[in-house]
Formats: structure tokens, C-alpha cells, sequence
């Protein structure tokens, strides 16, 4: 086990790396679609350690091989998105034991503690690692560069294990649920609001519809020992083009969150049947779910070594794209969960130095 102290008021070299590496991470900007200088700096930094072979890099993502035994020990992915969402955040700064900076929560404490992992284990690991540096997370399905990185990068589909280090607390969170979204359009035809029969109302079009989904309770599925839940809601709406006049256009955005047991297709099924006749579905974001992966025996392992829990991971994150390959993934890392897209995020220093102690003890021993 490891020996490592457990908080970050134990000025070890380790904690001052952590430190300084976040703040370094959140002094340069990377707003999603703007992750360039961020790679070029992250992919510059680490091509100072000894690897394994050369940083490969796919548009504004790379993937690092940090070390290959040749010896069939298990192989691992760390991996972390370098973006961020547009919110208002000051200076990056320390203020006591917090972070303060765009992403210091979701997610460049998980990239902290990849790269220092890289710069401090490479001679103590007990398996091959993989690190995966990519952008555009933080925006639709089909523009997330993890997509095209996983289908260029053949090795990354054969590894044992992927680790997604999304905001968790330090809490292990297993598989996703599967997100749909879906614009529904209810057609009708204008008429003078004075005179309605001459019209068709679009919005009243939607009545049903809207009762359907009012009434609607989660359903929850239970699935190697976790409760995930299905449920539809509306998001977005917008009908009318004047207020005299009736409208003949009313559009909802529909999002539907779908349990790992639930094939992608089957969920859009679900979704069509709900809608029923009288209105036009088109699927705008189309992301499928992924099993828990509990019973691995990395995981296990994992499990073992000090997480401070095990849960459902009831929104979608990018391990549903590992398992979508036959790739066990899980979300582990040490982001305050509900500093996530907050103005002036920030996060924890002590989470973020015991999610290293966990990950050293656990890379340290499989």
C-alpha cells in the first residue's frame, strides 16, 4: 500500500507537483474549441518523460504511451478531456486549500494528476498505461474528439481498462446512463387569434404529449448491484410567431436518459412511442449507455484501495464510447462534482491529492 501522507497540508514534493501542475493547467484557457494551446502545452510537457514510444496526436487531442513491458501485465487508459464549458471565471489563483479556475473541477484536477503520475510512477507501475489527452467533450455527441481519436488509435480498443477521470469526488462511479436528444414538431396552421377556427393552434397540438410526460415516473433498473434511471424530460420549447396570431409551429426538445441495460436503438423506439402520431421526431444527439463494469477485477482492485464509495453514474460521460468498443470503462476522479460548470469553479486540493494516493496505490500493485 502506498505510504504517501494523506492530506495536502504535508508539503511533500508530490503535493507541491499537484498543486502547482492544476494551477498551471488552469492558467491556460481552453474554452471548448479552443483546447489548442492547452494541448500544444500538455503534449510539450509531457514529451520531457521517458515514454514508450511518441505522443500521437489526433487534430487537437493526443495519446501518450507512457509505458509498454512487453511482459502482458495489464494495460490501463487514463483518460481526460482538456476542455472546459464558457462560464465566468477570474485568474486562475491557490486560495488556501482550493483551486480556483475554469475546469479546476471538470476536469484539469483528473489531468493533474495524469501528468503527474506520468512525471513521478513511471518506475513503480505494475501495468502498461496509456494516457489520453482529448477535446471537445463539454458539446454534442458527434463533436467530441475522443470519437475520431478512438477510431484512428487502434490501441486504444485493445486495452483492459479506461479510466475516465470526470468529477466524482473521488467516488467510483460506474458505467452511464444513455442520452437522447430529439427535436419534436407539432405542425398547425396561422389564423387572427380573434378568429381561431381558421387556424390549427400548434401548441394545444402538444396537450397530450405534455400529459404524457407529466406523468411520467422514473423507472429504475437494477443492474450488478446499482440503480440507474430512465427518464424523459422536456428541455426546450419554442412556438409562436406573434401574440395575436396563432401559431402554427411548436418545438420541443425532448431528453431521454436510458439505463445501461438499454440498447441506443431500443431508447429511440422508446422515445417514438411516447411522441406517438401527430407530431415530427428528428434525434439531434444520439449517445448510448454503458455497463458497470463492477466485477472486473481491475475495478475490484480499485474498489480496494480507498475510493470513498461506489455509485450509479446516472448521466452519460465518454466511458459509453470505451464500451461501445468492448472496452471496460469507469469514471473515477477527483473534481468536485457539484463545482462542475459552476461560475468561479473551483475545487479541493486534498481531494485532488488523495485521488493521486488512490491511483498510486492502485497503479503501484495490479
Amino acid at each position: 500500500m502506498s505510504t504517501l501522507p494523506d492530506t495536502l497540508s504535508t508539503r511533500t514534493p508530490t503535493a507541491i507537483a499537484l498543486e502547482e501542475t492544476l494551477l498551471w493547467l488552469c492558467s491556460i484557457a481552453s474554452p471548448i474549441g479552443e483546447e489548442n494551446a492547452l494541448c500544444n502545452a500538455v503534449k510539450e510537457r509531457l514529451e520531457r518523460v521517458p515514454l514508450a514510444g511518441p505522443i500521437r496526436r489526433y487534430g487537437d487531442s493526443i495519446v501518450v504511451p507512457l509505458v509498454r513491458s512487453g511482459t502482458g501485465r495489464p494495460h490501463v487508459a487514463l483518460v481526460g478531456h482538456l476542455d472546459t464549458v464558457r462560464t465566468e471565471n477570474g485568474p486562475a489563483r491557490i486560495d488556501g486549500d482550493r483551486c480556483f479556475g475554469a475546469g479546476a473541477a471538470d476536469m484539469k484536477s483528473g489531468l493533474a494528476i495524469m501528468i503527474v503520475v506520468a512525471e513521478t510512477m513511471r518506475e513503480s507501475l505494475a501495468c502498461d498505461l496509456t494516457l489520453v489527452f482529448y477535446a471537445r467533450e463539454e458539446g454534442p455527441y458527434a463533436e467530441n474528439e475522443l470519437g475520431p481519436v478512438l477510431d484512428a488509435d487502434p490501441e486504444l480498443s485493445k486495452v483492459d481498462l479506461a479510466v475516465c477521470l470526470e468529477p466524482s469526488d473521488n467516488k467510483l462511479h460506474l458505467g452511464c446512463c444513455g442520452a437522447i436528444h430529439a427535436t419534436v414538431t407539432f405542425q398547425g396552421r396561422t389564423a387572427h387569434s380573434a378568429r381561431p377556427w381558421e387556424g390549427e393552434n400548434a401548441i394545444t397540438k402538444a396537450a397530450g404529449l405534455l400529459e404524457r410526460l407529466a406523468a411520467l415516473k422514473p423507472i429504475e433498473h437494477r443492474i450488478e448491484g446499482m440503480v440507474y434511471r430512465t427518464v424523459t424530460t422536456v428541455t426546450l420549447a419554442n412556438g409562436g410567431r406573434g401574440r395575436n396570431v396563432v401559431p402554427d409551429t411548436f418545438t420541443l426538445n425532448l431528453n431521454h436518459r436510458f439505463a445501461p441495460n438499454t440498447s441506443l436503438e431500443q431508447a429511440q423506439r422508446d422515445v417514438l412511442a411516447l411522441v406517438g402520431e401527430g407530431a415530427r421526431v428528428e434525434f439531434t444527439d444520439l449517445s448510448p449507455a454503458a455497463m458497470p463494469s463492477a466485477e472486473h477485477p481491475l475495478v475490484q482492485k480499485l474498489m480496494a484501495c480507498g475510493v470513498r464509495g461506489v455509485e450509479p453514474k446516472q448521466a452519460w460521460t465518454d466511458v459509453a464510447r470505451f464500451s461501445s468498443l468492448g472496452v471496460p470503462a469507469i469514471n473515477f476522479g477527483p473534481g468536485e462534482n457539484a463545482q462542475a460548470h459552476q461560475k468561479n469553479e473551483s475545487t479541493d486540493l486534498g481531494l485532488v491529492f488523495q485521488g493521486y494516493k488512490i491511483f498510486h496505490s492502485w497503479l503501484s500493485q495490479l
